[in-house]
């Protein structure tokens, strides 16, 4: 195979076009993946509902941007509300895909925190919103087993955010 400098202008047009082809595809292919989940996404419920379904919860917490884990393109901000029967936010969620909801037995604010803590936490529902949510709680669990509510996304092991709520 000839060098470079000794391609010809029409080789190196081609070479030229075939990079600049798959930058484009590859870029198209990452702005999907992000696009995706927003353009698919139902809408969530109103603030007034979410509120009017987190009064029953005897805990509240609040999910931050500021967190260690947390980034420009992961992070939640908001009211969580957790109650026996719901999990509630009335806030919103970087978009993403497959966001899951968790009960943690500690704090955490990273990745590898929360990656310790996974085996003893509770995977508690999806998220499908990412403007107010409302998660049912599985009967019988103990919240008091938990003290933390953590967004999580399942596809990409990120930390999306957390709060205490007790």
């Amino acid at each position: 195979m000839p060098g470079l400098t000794q391609m010809t202008p029409g080789m190196k047009k081609a070479l030229l076009l075939a990079a600049s082809h798959a930058a484009v595809l590859l870029f198209g292919f990452g702005l999907g993946i992000y696009l995706l989940p927003i353009l698919t996404a139902p809408q969530g419920p109103s603030s007034a509902n979410v509120q009017a379904i987190a009064q029953a919860a005897p805990y509240t917490g609040t999910l931050r941007r500021d967190l260690r884990g947390s980034d420009l393109l992961h992070w939640g901000e908001g009211t969580v509300s957790v109650g026996q029967q719901n999990i509630t936010l009335v806030g919103k969620l970087s978009p993403g895909p497959d966001y899951k909801l968790y009960l943690v037995p500690e704090f955490v604010e990273d990745e590898a925190q929360f990656l310790k803590l996974k085996s003893q936490s509770l995977r508690v529902g999806e998220i499908k919103t990412f403007k107010n949510f409302v998660v049912p709680v599985p009967a019988g669990v103990d919240l008091m087993r938990y003290n933390t509510v953590l967004v999580w996304c399942e596809t990409f092991s990120e930390f999306i955010s957390a709060a205490r709520y007790r």
